[in-house]
């Protein structure tokens, strides 16, 4: 969404898997669309579900050109976007990554603000001095996924994150199809609504096994990026009960936005041990 989301200046072109114009800042005065508005809340309220869940560990999973672990104070670069940069240094993180690390700056500025007091942060990703994000009261890690790595892959990498920690807390980033040319009369592709509309559901039903099951060889053809990142998902929440929720599911530029959340029911006894 780049500055359009902040609402500051005019929208910028794309996701995750493009560049909006360069000369985009936070100083105009075009408004933000209410749609963009809305999914940034949507954006915002999943990652206050996760946080409210209490986990020890938060990691964030996006899809990149090559795997990697970064640590939680690891910075990225969001100047294509209008906006300055997620964290301090020199930015490493992949666009997926940054965008994680982005929402949890936001909520970690919030967290300060309540509070009413600083709340520095640890490099670690620890509370203690780096970046807003380390000021949430859990670790956090990063980790990049290949966008080409096979389904079995991604749900054995899903599994082992989930056994990191007792309370693990996960945060997948990726796009949906960005072949959806909306309000263009007949250039919208129907297998492009068809993908998203299965990746909806299975969001909405909290469905590892309808995740699991998405072909890898349309990535390509339908401009999807987020695949990898789900099928991480969908194999740390193998066998779980858990609730879904669809927050927002729209469309601007031409490229699908999904925002859910997955949680286990919680009970009077109990409070959910994973969330997603």
């Amino acid at each position: 969404m780049g500055a359009a989301g902040l609402a500051a200046t005019r929208p910028a072109e794309g996701g995750l898997a493009g560049a909006g114009p360069a000369d985009a800042g936070q100083d105009g005065a075009w408004p933000a669309d209410a749609e963009l508005s809305g999914l940034r809340a949507s954006c915002a309220a999943a990652v206050a579900g996760l946080l409210a869940a209490g986990p020890d560990l938060l990691v964030v999973v996006g899809g990149a050109a090559c795997g990697a672990v970064y640590a939680g104070h690891a910075a990225g670069s969001l100047r294509d976007f209008g906006i300055t940069a997620a964290g301090s240094g020199e930015p490493v993180l992949p666009l997926s990554l940054t965008a994680g690390a982005w929402l949890l700056d936001q909520a970690g500025e919030k967290r300060r603000r309540t509070a009413g007091r600083a709340l520095p942060g640890r490099p670690d990703g620890r509370p203690g001095t780096g970046p807003a994000r380390c000021a949430l009261p859990c670790r956090l890690l990063l980790r990049a996924v290949a966008a080409d790595l096979p389904p079995a892959d991604c749900l054995r990498l899903g599994a082992e994150l989930a056994g990191l920690a007792p309370r693990v807390a996960l945060l997948a980033m990726g796009d949906a199809s960005a072949r959806k040319a909306v309000g263009v009369p007949g250039v919208a592709d129907p297998a492009a609504e068809r993908y998203d509309a299965e990746v909806a559901a299975a969001l909405s039903a909290a469905d590892p096994d309808r995740l699991a099951s998405l072909d890898p060889a349309l990535d390509g053809e339908l401009l999807v990026a987020g695949r990898a990142a789900w099928q991480v998902l969908a194999g740390a929440a193998d066998g779980t009960a858990l609730r879904g929720h669809l927050r927002c599911a729209v469309a601007p530029y031409d490229v699908t936005y999904l925002v859910a959340s997955w949680a286990a029911p919680a009970t009077v006894a109990q409070a959910p041990k994973k969330s997603w």
